[in-house]
């Protein structure tokens, strides 16, 4: 794992994640976004795996509902390929290629 990888996965997981623990799973899995949706998916795991709200009458009120679903979004969003990833791979489209666009007519009223 490159220091560009590492930098990236800090910034999505947090600065308190063990970087040793990250480059065991980039090992195995050979892919930052990779890495970055199997710690998010046990995080979650592990909230879900808990009561999302505990209440004592006039002492305390904890509810872990908004956590679950920014989890779920952050999750979401690395699975839809965002943000990109130093080590995504590269799907060749830079934006100087040739594009194709159909004009179709509407009906008239």
């Amino acid at each position: 794992m490159d220091t560009a990888v590492r930098a990236w996965l800090l910034a999505e997981l947090g600065k308190s994640t063990d970087v040793t623990d990250l480059e065991q799973r980039y090992t195995r899995l050979q892919s930052g976004r990779a890495v970055a949706i199997e710690v998010v998916r046990g995080r979650l795991a592990e909230l879900r795996g808990q009561p999302s709200t505990v209440n004592v009458t006039g002492v305390v009120s904890v509810s872990y509902t908004e956590s679950i679903k920014a989890y779920e979004r952050q999750l979401a969003a690395l699975i839809a390929g965002e943000p990109p990833a130093p080590d995504d791979p590269d799907d060749n489209t830079t934006g100087d290629g040739f594009g194709v666009m159909f004009l179709v007519e509407r009906p008239r009223r």
